[in-house]
Formats: structure tokens, C-alpha cells, sequence
């Protein structure tokens, strides 16, 4: 059971804790991370890590705290995976068996810290230094503090809500530069568990990109944390918050990491800085440039251009009137698109918009880099924040978004058709065939008649797959990929 032993006294603790802090621990498909990173250490850092993991494993179990009944003499208990534990030897023993992945990332985390710790500490004495680290490994205060008090709900309240009432889904990010984003990772892994949300968490130095879903209880108690927080209190405001109907079952589970940049753009945040975006409008300015944009006689001859910064199964679905819509996979393939058509940007004014404005925040800083555009807009808040104010406005059809949804309908215009018969369809589904993650739009019709591929090629090697079940060898590659040019280049400049 985690205790708060200290670690062996010795000099050897700073080259353990920086050794083990450049593993990878990113490999999620390891039946036991936790004892094939330990293969990886020496006898002495055994020990370091072994510390490290307990105090990890202690900080997971807190999260789960949940109150007694008031008629039992225990004043805790603990709930997980929606199981009820009354003593720590039974929660210690699930943890233990059904949760070795998430206590090797925060042992990740904790190590991190310590790297940090002893990087800052390095005027010191040695007693001093193992003294510093003592008093840093035997306390909670760095992540349990930073937990909103949850004693006064119940956890069928704080789980529940989620069905007649329904739950609810937050979008959200902020640009700060931050200094520890691991230790905000084991934060942020901690908070959501602490009020059973799950989505996705992408931290980095440049800040923080959010999607969660659960209870309007605890979306509500997650915003009021991330609006005291000292890191984001005077960045973040609660208009940055894009709320839907939802849940924590829109999300297969939780998924809390640290990476380079916080919107995958491809490009190192040191080349391309979030500090330097366009000009943002707000949603009721962003409508009236559109208005003027639509309502030229001849937008041939315009200096605008409506952009859409999101991939094209996203567009496909759902976007302004008029906008020039990538035919791009990936977003990381947005600044390839832009050197490759930058004639079409030259001396124009370029009206930005993404799913909820982070991707324009580094697509926009990108293009005034070019040097090419006489300005650069962009629409904060993005489709999200415009459709709250504009529901029947110049946005025709349905909202992506990356979750089990796929879609948000504020608008009863539908813009797209079924892949196979043309009838006016847009509600996709996953490529029926093993390990193809292209969406497809097939009518229930088409669907009744087995048409469930994204193309023939993919629907005839999903048929050959459950005839051969012991072929393991797809790859996502089928027409839809073959037949699209990775980075398209626009007709107007072919012509």
C-alpha cells in the first residue's frame, strides 16, 4: 500500500529522477506500463521509482474519495469505475489491477516534478537539496489543493443528470505560456476524475485545449476551478466556454497528455507563436463582414475571401455561404495548403473561422507570417459562439465535433448527400470495415443495402477481412485517401 517513506538519502536521486524523466511513456498498449518500465531502470533507481509510484498510486486513490453514509462510522469511502469501495484494501486492490496505465503516467508526472525540483536546486547543498525533495514527495498539496471540495455532493448527483435533464459537453482552450505543463497534467487528470468527466486534454507550454463531458454539476464545478485557477484567472473568462448537450458518454474515456503544440498544427510554437494571431471579430462583427462579402455583385473581383481553417469532412457538412473550404485531411496540412496557393492570398483580406477559434488562433498567425494578406481576420469563439447568436444565420447545415456525436444541429438546413445515391444526408458514420477510421455519409437506404464502406475498395476489403478473421495487415488506405491530393491546389490558380 502507498506510504510516505522517503526516498533513499543520496546524491543519486537527481541522475535517477532526469534519467527516467526522458522515457517515453506514451506506449498505452502495454499490458503493464508500469512493470516494463521498471525492466528499464538499474538496482538503484528501482528504488527512486518505486517511491515515486506510491506516491502516485496514493494521489490516484484520493480522487476517488467520495462521503460515507451518514449512518456509518467511516468518514470515507471511495467510488471507481462506478463501484462502491468501503475499506482502502479492496480500492487499493482495483486500482492496483485495473488502473496500471493511468498510475505509470502520473509516476511520469511525479518524476517530472522532481526533475524540475532538483533543476531549480542546484545552488543547493546536497541535505538541503534531499530535504527540499523530502518535503516535495510527502506532501498532496501540489495536485489534491488544486481539487474542488465535492464533499457536499452526492455522487449519484455529481455522476447523474445526464439523461432527462441531460448532461453536458465543454469546448474550451487559453494561450498562456506555462512552465510546468506535466505537473498540470497530473492536475488535470485528477480534476476530471474527481468529478467523473471524461474527453480529451491536450496541455503544453503554450497552454491548454479542452473538450470534457459530464453532469451540468460538474462541468460547472471544472469551469469554476479553471476560472480560479491562478494559471488561467486572468486569461480565461467564462465566455470562453462553449457548452452542449452531452455527457461523459459522448467520450470512450479520458485522455489527459502533454504535447508540443495544444492544436496540432505542425509547427513548433518557437517558429510560429500564438502571440502574433489576426484580428479577432467577435460573432456579431464576423456576420457583418460575411453580410457585405455575400452581397458584393461580383465576388470574383473581391478582396475577401471567407475562409474555413477545418479539415473537409468537417466542411462537408456544414459551413459559411461562399467560403473557400480546403480539401485537407489535417489540419497539420493547413500551412502546406497555404504555401501552395499563396498567389490566391496575395492583397486580400481573409476572414477566418474554425470550430471554436483555437486552430484560426495559430492558422491565422501563419498567414500574416506569409506577409501576403492585406488583413487577417478571425471569429472568436468560432462556429460555436456565432450559431449561439446566429442559429439561422450565414452558417447552413450541422457543426462537427470530434466526439461520438460528430455533429451539432442548430439549423435545419442539411448541405450534404449520401456517398452512394445523392439523397440529402448528413449524419456519418465510422467505415464499417476494421481499423478505417474514414467517416461516411450513407443513407439508412443505402445502409439497409450493406453500403457501409467510405468506397468500394474499403467495403471489398472489409468483405475478404471477415471471410480471412486472422488477416491483421489493413492500413487506412482505400479510394477515399488514393484519389485526393494531399495538398490540393485551387482551380482558380490552375487556371
Amino acid at each position: 500500500m502507498p506510504s510516505s517513506t522517503s526516498p533513499d538519502q543520496g546524491d543519486d536521486l537527481e541522475s535517477c529522477v532526469l534519467r527516467f524523466s526522458d522515457l517515453d511513456l506514451k506506449d498505452t498498449s502495454l499490458s503493464d506500463p508500469s512493470s516494463c518500465l521498471k525492466a528499464e531502470l538499474d538496482h538503484s533507481t528501482k528504488k527512486k521509482y518505486s517511491f515515486a509510484k506510491k506516491k502516485a498510486f496514493a494521489l490516484f486513490v484520493k480522487t476517488k474519495e467520495v462521503p460515507a453514509s451518514p449512518f456509518e462510522c467511516k468518514e470515507k469511502w471511495w467510488k471507481c469505475c462506478q463501484q462502491l469501495f468501503k475499506d482502502q484494501i479492496s480500492i487499493h486492490r482495483h486500482v492496483a489491477t485495473q488502473h496500471a496505465d493511468e498510475i505509470c503516467h502520473q509516476t511520469a508526472s511525479v518524476l517530472k516534478q522532481l526533475a524540475v525540483t532538483l533543476s531549480s536546486s542546484k545552488g543547493l547543498k546536497s541535505a538541503d537539496k534531499r530535504n527540499l525533495l523530502k518535503e516535495y514527495l510527502t506532501h498532496d498539496h501540489e495536485v489534491s489543493a488544486w481539487l474542488p471540495d465535492i464533499s457536499c455532493f452526492s455522487p449519484d448527483k455529481l455522476i447523474g443528470g445526464q439523461g432527462i435533464d441531460g448532461g453536458e459537453v465543454l469546448l474550451y482552450y487559453c494561450y498562456c505560456d506555462l512552465q510546468d505543463p506535466h505537473w498540470i497534467c497530473a492536475w488535470q487528470t485528477a480534476l476530471c476524475q474527481n468529478l467523473h468527466l471524461t474527453g480529451k486534454v491536450r496541455i503544453a507550454k503554450e497552454g491548454i485545449n479542452g473538450t470534457v463531458g459530464g453532469s451540468k454539476l460538474a462541468t460547472r464545478l471544472y469551469v469554476e476551478v479553471m476560472l480560479s485557477c491562478p494559471l488561467f484567472k486572468d486569461y480565461l473568462c467564462k465566455d470562453d466556454f462553449k457548452t452542449s448537450k452531452g455527457g461523459a458518454h459522448c467520450f470512450p474515456e479520458l485522455r489527459v497528455g502533454v504535447f508540443e503544440e495544444i492544436v496540432p498544427m505542425g509547427i513548433s510554437p518557437s517558429k510560429i507563436s500564438y502571440k502574433k494571431p489576426g484580428i479577432h471579430l467577435s460573432p456579431g462583427e464576423f456576420h457583418k463582414e460575411v453580410e457585405n462579402f455575400l452581397t458584393l455583385a461580383n465576388q470574383e473581383q473581391s478582396d475577401t475571401i471567407l475562409l474555413d481553417c477545418r479539415n473537409f469532412y468537417e466542411s462537408k457538412i456544414g459551413r459559411f455561404q461562399g467560403c473557400l473550404a480546403p480539401d485537407i485531411r489535417k489540419f497539420s496540412y493547413f500551412p502546406s495548403y497555404v504555401d501552395k496557393n499563396l498567389e490566391l492570398f496575395r492583397e486580400k483580406r481573409v476572414l477566418m473561422y474554425c470550430t471554436g477559434g483555437i486552430r484560426c488562433e495559430r492558422g491565422s498567425a501563419y498567414l500574416k507570417a506569409k506577409g501576403v494578406c492585406k488583413e487577417v481576420f478571425q471569429l472568436k469563439g468560432g462556429i460555436h459562439k456565432y450559431l449561439e447568436e446566429f442559429p439561422d444565420g450565414f452558417y447552413k447545415g450541422k457543426l462537427f465535433v470530434f466526439d461520438e456525436r460528430f455533429a451539432l444541429s442548430y439549423n435545419s438546413d442539411v448541405v450534404s448527400e449520401c456517398s452512394y445515391c445523392g439523397v440529402q444526408w448528413d449524419q456519418y458514420k465510422l467505415c464499417s470495415t476494421p481499423k478505417c477510421r474514414q467517416l461516411v455519409l450513407s443513407c439508412p437506404a443505402c445502409r439497409g443495402q450493406g453500403f457501409t464502406a467510405c468506397c468500394v475498395t474499403c467495403q471489398d476489403k472489409g468483405s475478404r477481412q471477415a471471410s480471412s478473421p486472422a488477416q491483421n495487415s489493413f492500413k487506412e488506405e482505400c479510394e477515399c485517401t488514393a484519389r485526393r491530393p494531399r495538398i490540393p491546389r485551387e482551380l482558380s490558380l490552375q487556371a
